[in-house]
């Protein structure tokens, strides 16, 4: 019997295991300090047990994520049938000297070993300090378009 769509077994699925490693940048929603929703894409690192992420500690979104540290992500792709995962969960905060760990693994993945080394050093001599996002999933749900599809969909 498959897993149902909010189960946290959905991350060992293997379009989680793929989207959680790929290039694809994630989507981070938040609800803004004016009630109204935000969605952005932001680099990720999978650790096997939380999203983390890394942003300038004058971003923003850090003032409405500790006003309101529930959010929710997707990661999808662009090639059909298409492949979504989605995550639920709460955002912790944490700043860090320098740039954060997770953030430079990232920018290697996005960017290859030279080229996201090169960024991370550049990006190290412009903020001084960064905070480290980390997201530990609550909910997960998972579409592929062939065998998991949208609840809506009469199948």
């Amino acid at each position: 019997m498959p897993v149902k769509q909010g189960g946290l077994e959905l991350l060992q699925h293997p379009v989680s295991k793929e989207l959680l490693q790929s290039k694809i940048p994630a989507r981070l929603a938040y609800v803004w300090t004016d009630g109204t929703p935000r969605v952005v894409p932001i680099w990720f690192h999978w650790n096997g047990h939380e999203l983390v992420m890394g942003t300038p500690s004058k971003a923003p979104k850090l003032k409405a994520l500790a006003k309101n540290p529930k959010v929710s992500i997707t990661i999808d792709d662009n090639n059909f049938p298409h492949k979504v995962l989605l995550v639920r969960g709460t955002a912790r905060l944490q700043t860090v000297d320098g740039v954060v760990p997770e953030y430079a693994a990232a920018a290697e993945r996005y960017f290859g070993r030279e080229q996201g080394q090169a960024w991370v050093k550049q990006l190290g001599g412009m903020v001084p300090q960064m905070v480290r996002i980390t997201i530990k999933p609550e909910w997960v749900g998972v579409l592929d378009f062939q065998n998991r599809f949208p609840s809506a969909l009469p199948l």
